[in-house]
């Protein structure tokens, strides 16, 4: 008989951890730290961990990461279970039916697929834009599980209108030693920038350069919230990048809107998508300007420009706990300055995607940026992540946003 193949999921190591770990796995934490080990464990990246409790009783089952302090990315916990390409196939289907509610919209074929740890498959993130999934990876683990992965996308591919017929990669980090960032993994090479819909709008994103996945997809239900708020409206996007609140806002009936953010190519991108909707947008003027979000919000100010509506999403401020503290001064900062050029009885919208500011630090940022500035404001609404953003555990509750009427 020939050698078995080796697959990831052939290589098992045991690992027992203390038993803090064992409570947080118990309720359903997906992360083992390294700290957490009870004796050093060795492994390849990818290799199944078993994870024991202290009477060397089954506890979970994950995915080893040897040089990440996240040492254990748990994909199941309680009774044994089998990991292998069916489980990966199986459990990517069932996030799938999650988002089924988005879909039977028909108005929208760009969706998260696979939320990371909040679907089950911690540091694994797939987005879809039409015929087309971006996978992207967190973990060095998952490197050696790629080609299952393109796999199970592919197959699941066959439940959507055009399929899934390509397949990219883009990484965090540099976790995939053996592939580039950008790397198509199925399919053919694209052309250029892929078109697809959003709420009934087109957009193009490019796959393979363009920033995290391509499109900030998480903002859909925000997006459209602004849309139907911009009628006759002068909208102000603020870290604006390709666009999304910008089209959506001309879409509404605004009648102009300002794009604000740092890189150029980014606003090129955001006329671009919103020439693409000129059947949507005609009527609204568009305006572009370049620059830190900061500066141009002290400029307009100094100018004495309002706005009717002003959008401010900015980008995750604290990715670390020593963070926190600067990253609340910078939402403190940027409501005071927003505030300044709202006109009174106008809107604020003001977002945070920061999993380490909870929703009441944003708001205690928001209104203490209000009260600098000399505003009194009306909480309108508070709202969250979209349905393709499943949240699994409390680290999964990252988005948060407030829109407020400004007096």
């Amino acid at each position: 008989m020939g050698a078995v193949a080796e697959t990831p999921w052939n290589r098992r190591i045991a690992v027992r951890v203390t038993k803090d770990a064992e409570r947080q796995i118990r309720s359903g934490h997906p992360w083992v730290f390294d700290g957490a080990l009870r004796e050093p464990v060795e492994g390849r990246a990818g290799d199944l961990a078993v994870v024991f409790d202290h009477d060397r009783r089954f506890l979970a089952i994950g995915l080893f990461d040897p040089r990440s302090p996240i040492r254990v990315r748990v994909l199941h916990h309680g009774k044994p279970c089998t990991i292998d390409e069916k489980w990966l196939s199986e459990t990517i289907a069932t996030a799938l039916e999650v988002r089924r509610p988005l879909l039977d919209r028909g108005d929208t074929n760009a969706f998260r697929l696979v939320h990371g740890e909040n679907d089950g498959l911690g540091g694994l993130v797939v987005d879809v834009y039409d015929n087309s999934a971006v996978v992207k990876i967190y973990s060095e683990a998952w490197t050696r599980w790629l080609p299952y992965i393109v796999d199970a996308v592919v197959a699941v591919g066959v439940a959507l209108p055009g399929g899934i017929s390509r397949v990219v990669l883009r990484q965090a980090r540099t976790v995939a030693d053996n592939h580039r960032d950008g790397e198509v993994l199925y399919g053919p090479e694209p052309e250029g920038p892929v078109e697809f819909t959003e709420n009934g709008l087109r957009f193009r994103t490019d796959l393979q350069r363009g920033h995290k996945t391509g499109h900030f997809l998480d903002q859909r239900d925000n997006r459209q919230m602004i849309r139907e708020l911009s009628d006759g409206r002068r909208v102000l996007d603020v870290f604006a990048c390709t666009g999304g609140f910008s089209v959506h806002a001309a879409a509404g009936g605004a009648t102009g809107v300002t794009s604000v953010d740092i890189s150029g190519p980014a606003l090129s991108l955001a006329s671009d998508n919103m020439a693409l909707n000129a059947e949507y947008t005609g009527d609204s003027t568009h305006r572009t300007v370049v620059g830190d979000a900061f500066d141009v919000l002290e400029d307009f100010a100094e100018q004495g420009r309002r706005f009717d509506l002003v959008v401010l999403d900015p980008p995750a401020f604290a990715q670390r706990k020593n963070q926190v503290g600067r990253a609340i001064r910078a939402y403190e900062r940027l409501a005071a300055l927003g505030s300044r050029i709202v006109e009174p009885g106008g809107l604020l919208f003001q977002s945070s995607c920061s999993s380490r500011i909870t929703e009441a630090d944003l708001i205690e940022a928001v209104h203490t940026g209000l009260q600098r500035s000399g505003r009194d404001a009306t909480e309108v609404r508070r709202t969250a992540q979209p349905v393709d953003h499943p949240v699994g555990f409390e680290q999964g509750r990252y988005l948060k946003a407030v829109l407020l009427r400004v007096s």
